[in-house]
């Protein structure tokens, strides 16, 4: 069976979007995924098609309606009563690579997008829905975060990237970021590739990406350093950079 996306959005022509190019275009056209995109406003009861309303005890912008939701939730649930269905808004759980490894090893996702001023907190407490965000940042809707949700779980579906080791030593995939990576030439602008990776010695380039690996998580990602067991044991080897 492919894996089912389904998009609850108010904008379904932004589907597949970039996901039908390069890898995940290819994946689709294969039929390793499904991308179902569905109008949110197929389930409004008005001749209007409201989506929205005020929000309770005022403020700017509006809210969208628990009940279309919820109906627009129900719909897709009785289509994949097997996937889960995510909400993506700023109020969410940050998304990690765990569990986009999760997603992608399931049947599918059903993703509602937000738009103007979120949902109706009503919504979740009547359906289950796991809410997500993507970063510490607010944007127009919730199109744009489930297109990179989706892009996460789809490159890791079996033989979308190839070799099934190709995203092995990716960043996040061992709590760490990735180590840095070149390629030809071998002297740029006097700049030149690290010789250990010229060695040949695939013991001494092993060390070398992990110990690069440990030194610029803890350097760029103090957070992500945190909570790697390296850190609460104080290993030598994320100390210090070296140039090798």
């Amino acid at each position: 069976m492919p894996f089912h996306a389904q998009i609850l959005t108010l904008y379904p022509e932004m589907f597949p979007g970039p996901l039908g190019l390069s890898l995940a275009g290819r994946a689709l056209a294969e039929g390793t995924w499904r991308c179902d995109p569905v109008q949110i406003r197929d389930f409004a009861t008005d001749k209007h098609r409201s989506v929205d309303d005020t929000p309770a005890g005022g403020g700017a912008g509006m809210v969208l309606r628990c009940d279309v939701l919820a109906a627009a939730v129900d719909h897709a649930l009785a289509a994949a009563p097997d996937s889960p269905v995510l909400a993506m808004t700023p109020r969410g759980r940050p998304l990690s690579q765990a569990r986009v490894r999760t997603l992608a090893a399931g049947p599918g996702v059903t993703i509602l997008c937000g738009r103007f001023e979120g949902f109706d907190e009503r919504l979740f407490e009547g359906r289950e829905i796991e809410e997500v965000a993507i970063g510490d940042y607010v944007l127009s809707g919730g199109e744009m975060g489930a297109l990179v949700l989706l892009d996460a779980c789809i490159r890791l579906l079996p033989g979308v990237m190839g070799a099934a080791s190709s995203g092995d030593d990716e960043s996040f995939e061992s709590g760490l970021l990735e180590y840095p990576q070149y390629t030809r030439p071998n002297d740029w602008e006097g700049r030149m590739i690290p010789q250990v990776l010229r060695s040949g010695d695939h013991a001494r380039i092993a060390a070398w990406r992990k110990s690069m690996a440990l030194s610029d998580t803890r350097l760029r990602r103090p957070d992500l350093w945190e909570r790697h067991e390296d850190a609460r044991v104080g290993s030598p080897s994320g100390a210090r950079r070296t140039k090798d």
